[in-house]
């Protein structure tokens, strides 16, 4: 199968990229490099440094190409700059995603699978963990509304044009490859600093709960979204809660270090606590977490040892 998937320069999608390549697919991956890292692509992917706002690039690539699915992960991510500057965070994730979706719309795409936000798209919830039926949704960031509003262009176009989609909703994902720079990333950012030696900064109290994923699990998300005949929104999450102390202590443990973390002011637009609930990928897509916060956070603490 030819695949198009977009920001597979970056943290998650490359390792998809390597994934659906071991399975026998014929992977194109679009990505601009601006947070993305070329060494990361496969050397079996074909590459094309674009943006997915050049509608008129993106449109050729899918003319050339004519990729049987898209699975999209290029995105401004980070909360903090959504905030700051939502009109730029509007052009990539929904200007982007509509010139992939017209694009693949008429060159004869047969599914979508998108990486949305089950960290954001809630927010504040009063149940956790967050099933997929929870209303209202009310994002805290204009980063968590341009990961709805996608979801429900990707419903438009399933309803309107039959192109089916998967939502793969994404609590904290971590793991190899993660940018330990900026906001984005805490296992991260907390791996690398403890290991040069340096003082972390906790964000607020560091009570603050998320639910975090690793990414091979992530990764065998998207193969159950390649396979799968079902449409919708999914979470993929442990259902666990872990607030940012805890995971700073694990990973303090896992390095050996006896630096104690400096604390700094809380981040506008973000949630207190997270957590989702992944029964329906479970029934739905056959899926569930196979690694556990523990390992994890060791496998991620061994690659930046090894980087």
């Amino acid at each position: 199968m030819k695949i198009v998937v977009t920001g597979g320069a970056g943290f998650i999608a490359s390792h998809i990229v390597d994934a659906y390549i071991s399975q026998g697919h014929n992977v194109v991956v679009v990505d601009d490099l601006s947070t993305g890292k070329k060494e990361f692509v496969s050397q079996k992917a074909r590459f094309y440094q674009v943006d997915i706002r050049d509608n008129e690039k993106i449109e050729k690539i899918f003319k050339k190409e004519k990729p049987e699915v898209l699975n999209h992960h290029a995105a401004q991510i980070s909360v903090r700059n959504s905030v700051d500057n939502p009109q730029f965070d509007a052009e990539v994730n929904i200007i982007g995603l509509l010139n992939l979706l017209e694009a693949g719309r008429k060159t004869g795409v047969r599914k979508v699978i998108f990486a949305s936000s089950g960290g954001v798209v809630y927010g504040e919830a009063s149940k956790l963990p967050t099933p997929e039926s929870y209303t209202p949704l009310q994002p805290l960031s204009p980063y968590g509304v341009t990961k709805l509003v996608s979801e429900h262009y990707l419903n438009f176009y399933d309803k309107t044009y039959n192109l089916p989609y998967v939502a793969l909703r994404y609590a904290n994902v971590y793991g190899p490859r993660q940018n330990p720079h900026g906001e984005a990333g805490v296992v991260a950012i907390f791996s690398l600093k403890l290991l040069r030696g340096e003082i972390p900064t906790i964000n607020g109290d560091g009570f603050q709960t998320r639910d975090y994923i690793y990414v091979g699990d992530v990764v065998e998300a998207n193969i159950k979204a390649l396979e799968t005949a079902n449409i919708g929104a999914f979470n993929i999450g442990t259902g666990i809660e872990t607030n940012v102390v805890e995971i700073f202590e694990e990973i303090k443990r896992c390095v050996g270090s006896d630096i104690n973390a400096n604390y700094g002011p809380e981040k506008t637009g973000e949630q207190k606590r997270s957590s989702l609930d992944n029964k329906l990928a479970l029934e739905k897509l056959s899926w569930s977490p196979k690694v556990f916060l523990a390992e994890g956070i060791k496998k991620t603490v061994d690659y930046f040892r090894s980087v």
